[in-house]
């Protein structure tokens, strides 16, 4: 068969060949990367324009790596703050927001154990609140009182421990010990070991308490640390007039926090109708809604550097099609079609992609590790809640944002690599 004046072979789709179009553009690519790899090309022009675009892959998927990192390692620690002074849900009377009205609910243990039943329970602790005014020799503050019992989980207040110690609730009797913020302590000029008058109003009567400094923590959210103090329950069950088994409400910790809409509705659906169940997000919808703007920053960055990528790989494989020109009029001489000639030049692509990949997530993950381990980047606490810049290592996120980063990139050099159809045979081997 001619085209063109050529008779154009057609052993490469012979009965007797094994291999098929297929075969063949990975058999031709692989030869390709070979001879790049034995460092055989002979333009060094091209070598630099693949070179930076495999560079400007890596930082792009470092960049990435890390944005991903620093975002979820934020809000993990900003959520495990906020929940470390509340919970994940609270269940308690329908008029708790009402000082004047307080009315507790009953601790109802047979409740309560089949609640720590459920696997995604991961404690349940009662509360009692109150209002209180502290007062010293040269200062007086507001705060809020909380009072909690020996089943409270005190691992988010273990790490938050700056001086002292946490509190030893006995069963029998009553601790004098408290639990303050450094922010109130330096406020009020108090130390570990210190007295403390509380001063509780109850039925417009004022009811003082002693306490004794055991603690002092620093969470560095200061709409917390200016205002909680913790103690015995006892204190303040005694101050309202209730029994033991009275209770502001009840904490519930989950292990997970994607779990809370969920158990939010199991949980309502369970308690009497005089109770109402809120969850953290609901008491603090500024903060998680702040939170959650994160996730649109992180969205941008991702676009952003895929797009990036993507404009580098376009400009690396038209830089390839056009230096193998004479490999593609020959080879479409011989009867290769546009689409096994195309599927070459992509293998190439996403080779150079993964090389991309490889040394960017190398590079971003040292980063994030470096970072995690030693806090080298640090933040002002006061604007941030953080002391050093978070990160948070998901290599389920991180493997995502790979075959993502590779799917993309070899998405978008579909349009380009189409080129090669528009290359004629006998143009280029007649100029050779």
């Amino acid at each position: 068969m001619k085209i063109n004046g050529i008779r154009k072979a057609n052993f490469l789709h012979l009965p007797s060949r094994k291999f098929t179009e297929l075969n063949v553009s990975f058999f031709i690519a692989k030869k390709m990367i070979r001879s790049r790899l034995g460092k055989t090309e002979r333009r060094r022009g091209t070598k630099a324009i693949i070179n930076v675009a495999i560079l400007g892959i890596s930082l792009g998927i470092a960049v990435m790596i890390v944005s991903v990192s620093i975002v979820t390692g934020f809000q993990n620690q900003i959520q495990s703050k906020v929940v470390g002074f509340g919970s994940h849900i609270l269940i308690s009377d329908f008029n708790f927001n009402n000082s004047s009205k307080v009315k507790p609910i009953n601790k109802i243990n047979n409740f309560i154990d089949d609640l720590e039943a459920d696997s995604r329970v991961r404690n349940v602790q009662p509360y009692v609140e109150k209002e209180g005014i502290i007062k010293t020799k040269t200062q007086v503050q507001g705060v809020l009182v909380k009072g909690i019992d020996a089943s409270y989980d005190w691992s988010f207040f273990q790490q938050s421990l700056e001086e002292g110690k946490l509190l030893d609730l006995p069963k029998e009797g009553k601790s004098n010990g408290i639990l303050i913020s450094k922010y109130i302590a330096n406020s009020l000029e108090l130390a570990v070991g210190d007295p403390l008058f509380v001063f509780f109003i109850q039925d417009n009567k004022s009811r003082p308490r002693k306490f004794e400094v055991n603690g002092i923590y620093e969470t560095g959210m200061e709409q917390f640390d200016e205002k909680y103090l913790l103690c015995d329950m006892r204190h303040l069950q005694k101050i309202y007039s209730w029994e033991e088994n009275q209770v502001s409400g009840l904490e519930v910790l989950l292990e997970d926090y994607k779990s809370l809409k969920e158990m939010d509705q199991i949980l309502y659906n369970r308690i009497p109708n005089s109770m109402n169940t809120s969850t953290i997000t609901s008491l603090y919808p500024e903060i998680f809604g702040w939170l959650e703007l994160q996730d649109i920053n992180v969205v941008i960055i991702i676009g952003l550097m895929i797009l990036v990528c993507g404009i580098n790989m376009i400009s690396a494989l038209l830089i390839l099609i056009l230096e193998k020109t004479n490999l593609i009029g020959v080879l479409k001489a011989f009867g290769s079609s546009n689409a096994s000639i195309r599927n070459i030049f992509l293998i190439n692509a996403a080779y150079l992609i993964g090389l991309g990949l490889f040394w960017g997530n190398l590079f971003g993950l040292s980063l994030c590790l470096i970072q995690k381990n030693f806090g080298i980047l640090k933040l002002p606490q006061e604007s941030y809640y953080l002391k050093a810049v978070p990160i948070h290592l998901d290599f389920s996120s991180i493997a995502m944002l790979n075959i993502g980063t590779l799917g993309l990139c070899l998405i978008m050099l579909l349009l380009p690599s189409f080129i090669v159809s528009k290359i004629s045979p006998v143009k280029v081997i007649k100029f050779n």
